[in-house]
């Protein structure tokens, strides 16, 4: 195997969890590298875009179709925000998500940590969690998790 394909995996199963690294980067992933630095970037699955590495911290950004492969292989994801369906379509366009509108969140998720947003039945959103997972089901006010993609944004 691939050094780089073992080590984005590896990045992946620490960021997520065990099995995220195979479900995300299959064998025919494709890794893009930045032309100045010569770091990993980017990694495709044939023209699409499943991550982004962020070399600061080292950690991933997801798109909706990782999210997807993720939820679709990965039963007890931990780090996912499920929210009510009836904000779901506000959420789906890259609104943010309000500690209100939480019903349930992954036990491990702490502020900084990418997560996936949820309704009961898909995938509507990822972004960067600002409370734990705690705060975010008692607080009543307040911003729980900054969407970076919605899944209408994002297609």
């Amino acid at each position: 195997m691939d050094e780089e394909l073992r080590r984005i995996r590896a990045i992946a199963e620490y960021q997520f969890g065990n099995g995220a690294g195979l479900a995300l980067f299959p064998d025919d992933a494709r890794i893009v590298h930045s032309r100045n630095t010569g770091r990993i970037r980017h990694i495709y699955l044939g023209s699409t875009l499943l991550a982004t590495f962020r070399p600061n911290d080292g950690v991933f950004t997801l798109t909706i179709a990782a999210a997807k492969r993720l939820i679709a292989d990965i039963s007890d994801l931990a780090y996912t925000v499920t929210v009510r369906e009836e904000v779901a379509e506000f959420i789906s366009k890259g609104k943010n998500v309000f500690a209100k509108h939480v019903l349930s969140a992954g036990e491990k998720i702490r502020p900084g940590d990418e997560v996936i947003i949820l309704t009961k039945a898909e995938v509507i959103g990822v972004g960067k969690a600002l409370l734990l997972s705690e705060e975010m089901k008692a607080f009543k006010i307040g911003v729980a998790v900054k969407t970076r993609r919605g899944a209408e944004t994002d297609a």
